[in-house]
């Protein structure tokens, strides 16, 4: 019994922290830059430890050379080495780049599946990628995207206890709405950068610091 009153409380303070990010961040959307889910697919692949900014300064360039699966998929590799060489980790996101559009080509007509299942059978595609293509290209909320921020916010304010992302995941999917899942990342990302930075929390002015267990450490 006890236990069950912890976690109804619990996913009434998640539903209190969605009502006020939401306030706090109406807008908030993908920032990557696309026009077609392959495209959006092939950004996210790109943004694994590297930011959308830096993602969407390479991107123009290598969808105006490469626009589709097929073109991608034949096209030379050392030339999508070097135009995605400025997001890290170059090597090995071009050559997951080429061998996902060629999956695509070869399985799916060059277009992007729309379960979780297919898009995690393409190289460099886990369930961050997935989640955001399903969630941003068709509108499919399948899971949670869970990212650096969304992993640390989500311990500090106190909604799951793990590290694991697929625990941290299955801990926010039972205390969110469905229609929320994607949105609730993007808004606890954009709170991660504004308000909860890593290095020094700014508590003082947050206005979830009255939810949050790991505030009480920080404010005077």
């Amino acid at each position: 019994m006890a236990i069950a009153k912890k976690k109804y409380a619990t996913k009434i303070r998640a539903l209190e922290i969605l009502v006020r990010l939401k306030r706090l961040y109406p807008d908030a959307i993908c920032t990557l830059n696309y026009e077609t889910p392959m495209q959006l697919l092939v950004a996210v692949i790109l943004s694994a430890q590297c930011t959308d900014e830096r993602v969407n300064k390479v991107t123009p360039e290598l969808f105006r050379r490469f626009p589709d699966a097929k073109a991608m998929a034949e096209a030379d590799l050392e030339e999508i080495t070097e135009l995605v060489r400025s997001t890290g980790f170059y090597r090995n996101k071009a050559k997951n780049i080429q061998a996902t559009c060629a999956l695509l080509v070869q399985n799916h007509g060059g277009q992007v599946p729309q379960t979780m299942a297919e898009i995690l059978k393409l190289p460099g595609a886990a369930r961050k990628t997935a989640n955001v293509v399903l969630a941003h290209a068709y509108g499919i909320n399948a899971g949670v995207t869970v990212d650096t921020h969304v992993k640390r916010l989500s311990g500090k304010l106190g909604l799951t206890k793990y590290e694991d992302p697929i625990k941290i995941e299955r801990d926010l999917i039972s205390l969110l709405p469905q229609a929320d899942w994607e949105n609730w990342s993007i808004r606890l990302i954009y709170h991660g950068r504004a308000i909860c930075k890593a290095r020094k929390p700014d508590c003082n002015n947050c206005a979830l610091a009255d939810l949050c267990p790991s505030a009480e450490v920080l404010l005077p």
